[in-house]
């Protein structure tokens, strides 16, 4: 198995539901940072790439499909590289609604008390200070301006460096069509799968109440 797909956009971009529309067209399993929680050695991994340390990529996603969100994200032009025929796929949102989620869940989650060791997110935890949160963001996730510039570059230079061809920006709110006629694959019959809404994040990881529905992780 290769990867046939990369998932370049930012996680709170919809990258949760990417992973399932991904699963449901067949290729499966597609990788996640909920991979990492089920498998913390991975942790390790992504922590010696972001240091510049070499990483067999087929190696490790030799089991894999798919890759979607961070970490992988973060790695897209070594990815982009590695596997030369995977089809790109950038998920995209408003700039202002994505910092929002993306505040609430990742940035605000992170900055409470962190996980007991022995707990599967505390691999996630660790992960996402150093690698999003540090490198990604240069330690500024909570400076609403940089971090939305960091957004905007990241997408920039995707649809700039990656051949058309190659590429889907993708708005989750478009359903199937799009990403079924990129992929070629045909349109389920199945509804577009919407996981990992803020409110059930928040309701997931923080124990706190949903308050309203969304759309888009």
């Amino acid at each position: 198995m290769t990867l046939a797909v990369l998932g370049a956009g930012f996680g709170r971009t919809g990258t949760l539901s990417l992973k399932g529309a991904l699963e449901t067209l067949g290729l499966a399993p597609c990788y996640h940072m909920v991979e990492v929680a089920r498998q913390p050695e991975h942790a390790e991994i992504w922590t010696r790439a972001a240091r510049g340390e070499p990483v067999d990529w087929h190696a490790f996603f030799r089991d894999y499909a798919a890759a979607v969100d961070w970490p992988a994200t973060a790695f897209w032009r070594e990815l982009a590289s590695a596997f030369p025929a995977a089809r790109i796929v950038l998920t995209v949102r408003d700039t202002a609604a994505w910092y929002a989620s993306f505040r609430a869940t990742i940035v605000e989650r992170t900055a409470a008390l962190s996980p007991p060791q022995d707990s599967p997110l505390r691999a996630i935890y660790d992960l996402t200070h150093e690698l999003i949160l540090g490198g990604v963001f240069g330690g500024r996730a909570a400076d609403e301006q940089h971090a939305c510039a960091v957004y905007d570059a990241h997408n920039r230079s995707i649809v700039d460096e990656v051949p058309p061809q190659r590429l889907l920006v993708y708005d989750l709110a478009a359903g199937w069509p799009p990403l079924c006629a990129f992929l070629e694959r045909p349109i389920p019959s199945e509804p577009f799968p919407h996981l990992n809404t803020r409110a059930g994040f928040l309701r997931e990881y923080l124990g706190k109440p949903e308050r309203r529905r969304t759309l888009k992780s």
